[in-house]
Parts: C-alpha cells; structure tokens; sequence
C-alpha cells in the first residue's frame, strides 16, 4: 500500500492512499514539519519510499503511517511537548531505567497500566514541586 496524497492539520500529517481511505500520524513524531510554515511544508519531493522535506530536514515514509503508533499515546505526547523534562533524570527520580522510558515515549515498548501509574505519579509529583516554588 503506499500513500498518494498529503495534506496537514494542526496536529497531524494525514495521508491518503490509493483507495481513497485516509491514514494519520502526530506531528509530535517530526518537530521539524511541527513547526513549519505552510509554505515549507507544502515544499517536499516523493521518493521512493516516501517524502522528503529538505527545507526542513525531515523525512516520513509510505509505511510510516500504518504503523500501530502512528497516533502517539498520551504519555507519549506529553514528553514529546514537554523537551524541558530530563527523560534520565526524570527515569532516575520514579526509579526506572532511561532506555525504558526512552522506549516507551518512542513507542518500541508499550508500558504496562501500572508503570503508567507509576509515570504518572511522577509527573504529578514535580507538578507540585513546581506549584510550591516561591521566590
């Protein structure tokens, strides 16, 4: 199967294939389409096994889009909007492994509810951290 069509909306890169059906992915998977001006991103050239966006060094494959993690996870769209957060520095203060939590926000692993919880828990305990401070 193989994608004949693009277009984006302000989350997604939708594409459409030969049957007319539409596939999408998060645009949090590519900063670089993310943050893109219409312009640039209307500016990419079909390869063979995809499109390429020079003006923006990105590429996104055919077969990109069937993937089961095309639509990331809510967890994974938090870390992918929140760059700020220290995945190492994060794993070590709910006490899990990095490469773990590395390959649960890109999708090669699929965390179980109660590691969510546990990463959640997390998340809501340096929220509070935040909230307190006071200069």
């Amino acid at each position: 199967m193989k994608i004949y069509n693009i277009r984006f909306t302000d989350t997604d890169i939708v594409g459409v294939d030969e049957s007319g059906r539409e596939w999408k992915q998060s645009l949090l998977w590519y900063p670089g389409l993310k943050n893109a001006t219409t312009e640039q991103r209307n500016s990419y050239e079909v390869g063979f096994d995809g499109f390429h966006w020079r003006n923006v060094d990105e590429d996104v494959s055919f077969e990109s889009f069937f993937y089961e993690d095309a639509e990331s996870t809510p967890l994974q769209r938090f870390f992918l909007t929140h760059k700020e957060i220290k995945i190492s520095e994060f794993a070590k203060m709910i006490g899990i492994d990095a490469t773990l939590l590395r390959n649960y926000i890109n999708g090669f692993k699929k965390p179980s509810l109660a590691r969510e919880q546990t990463i959640l828990a997390g998340i809501h305990t340096l929220a509070r951290e935040y909230a307190a401070a006071a200069f």
